[in-house]
């Protein structure tokens, strides 16, 4: 999964309407309807292509969704599927998990991120994994960590959007 990574903090109505989608299709047009109403930058955070690095420091060490332990292991991958077709990924959260997520990122310093980072087997993961790699990564994982504040603060759900 090499492509461009976002999470979206949702309302209570967009969630339910998600929830409630059985359709691949309805879901891709749940999910273009609110990347079209987003209000504020609170509202979403992009990670580029460093979800792959974050999710695998956040769990298991590998892309498995379902890898680690929760909460941090929820950060990206982790939650319930929601079914955007074979092209599209896309994993929910609620907003109890949202909470707990955003409790369990706060821990986290630089040091032990870090430490997780280099950590990562350079066989399975495809980034550099040198320096340079690590501060794109913190930098987007310090983004993750404050949108999951806020949406925690606000009570909202959250999804997280890749494409496959």
């Amino acid at each position: 999964m090499g492509s461009l990574g976002v999470h979206f903090a949702l309302t209570p109505e967009q969630a339910e309407a998600l929830i409630g989608e059985d359709d691949p299709d309805g879901v891709m047009a749940l999910i273009e309807e609110i990347e079209e109403e987003l209000s504020d930058e609170a509202d979403h955070v992009d990670s580029d292509k460093a979800w792959d690095a974050i999710h695998r420091c956040l769990s298991d060490g590998t892309l498995e969704p379902g890898g680690g332990t929760y909460p941090l292991s929820h950060a990206v991958l982790g939650g319930t599927r929601l079914d955007a077709g074979e092209d599209y990924f896309v994993s929910y959260l609620t907003a109890e998990q949202v909470s707990d997520v955003a409790r369990a990122l706060v821990r986290l310093d630089e040091l032990s991120f870090r430490e997780r980072f280099f950590e990562l087997d350079p066989g399975d993961y495809d980034g550099p994994h040198d320096a340079e790699d690590f501060a794109y990564t913190w930098s987007n994982f310090v983004d993750i960590r404050t949108f999951f504040a806020r949406a925690a603060q606000k009570g909202r759900p959250v999804i997280f959007t890749v494409d496959q």
